[in-house]
C-alpha cells in the first residue's frame, strides 16, 4: 500500500532539524508537513527538505487534518510528532504491520518495555484513565489509545466519520478548545471491531518548542467523547 507521513508542526524548528533527518524517504510514498503559522524557520525548513507544506487556515489539530486531507494520496496515514516523542525508527515496523492486513496500528508509550519520558504525574494518570475507560465502555484491548503516532488506512476517516464536525462541536462548545481525532478513532475503531494491533514505542522527551497540551480542557472534551459513544454512534 502507498503510505503518507503527515508531520503537524508550530514552531518546531529545532526538533524538525533533529528528528525529520532520520525520516528516510523511501519508507513513505508522501510526506506532508501541515504547520499551523510558524515563525520560527520550520515552514521554510520544510520546503528546503522537499516535503509537501499546507499552512493550516483555521487553528486546531483537527481542521489542521481535515484542510490537509484532500492532499494525502496513501492508502495508509502515518500521524508523526517532530518533536522528539515520535521515534523514526518505528515507521517501518508500523508499515509493515499494515501490509500483513491491520486497519490501525498504535506505536504505544506504554506497550511491554516501552515507557514515555514526556510523561509527568498528571498526564501518566490521564493516560491509563482515558485508556482504562475506553477498554472498559469499548470493548478495547488498548494499552494507548491517546497517542498520536500510529498508522491507519485513510479511508477510516471517513467511514469511521472522524471528518463529521458534530462529532467534536459540542465538547469543543463546552470545554473551549479544539479536540483531535485520535481518541475518537480508538473508540470508533474498538466499536466497530476493526483489526487493531500495538507496538512498543517509547517516547522520549520533546526537543525544542513549547509543549501544547491543554490538560484541563482536552481531558474533559474526550471524556465527555467516551461517554457520549456509548449511545451515540452506531
Amino acid at each position: 500500500m502507498k503510505v503518507t507521513l503527515l508531520v503537524p508542526t508550530m514552531n518546531e524548528i529545532t526538533g524538525m532539524k533533529a528528528i525529520m533527518p532520520q525520516v528516510k524517504k523511501e519508507w513513505c510514498d508522501q510526506i506532508i508537513v501541515v504547520d499551523g503559522g510558524s515563525t520560527d524557520g520550520t515552514i521554510e525548513y520544510a520546503r528546503e527538505c522537499g516535503y509537501t507544506v499546507h499552512i493550516q487556515q483555521k487553528r486546531g489539530i483537527r481542521h489542521a487534518y481535515m484542510e490537509v486531507l484532500p492532499l494525502i494520496q496513501g492508502d495508509a496515514l502515518i500521524t508523526f510528532s517532530p518533536d522528539g516523542n515520535s521515534i523514526p525508527d518505528l515507521i517501518p515496523a508500523l508499515i509493515a504491520k499494515m501490509n500483513e492486513g491491520c486497519d490501525m496500528v498504535i506505536a504505544s508509550r506504554y506497550c511491554g518495555n516501552a515507557k514515555s519520558q514526556d510523561d509527568d504525574a498528571l498526564t501518566a494518570f490521564g493516560n491509563w484513565l482515558f485508556t482504562k475507560t475506553v477498554n472498559i465502555l469499548h470493548g478495547g484491548r488498548y494499552t494507548d489509545c491517546m497517542v498520536i503516532y500510529r498508522a491507519y488506512r485513510t479511508n477510516l476517516i471517513r467511514e469511521l466519520e472522524l471528518d463529521r464536525e458534530e462529532a467534536y462541536s459540542t465538547p469543543e462548545r463546552l470545554f473551549g478548545t479544539v479536540l483531535s481525532w485520535e481518541p475518537l478513532l480508538s473508540v470508533r475503531a474498538a466499536k466497530r471491531r476493526l483489526r487493531v494491533t500495538e507496538i512498543p514505542g517509547d517516547e522520549p522527551p520533546r526537543i525544542g518548542g513549547v509543549r501544547k497540551l491543554q490538560v484541563w480542557r482536552w481531558g474533559a472534551g474526550y471524556y465527555f467523547q467516551f461517554i457520549r459513544e456509548v449511545f451515540w454512534w452506531k
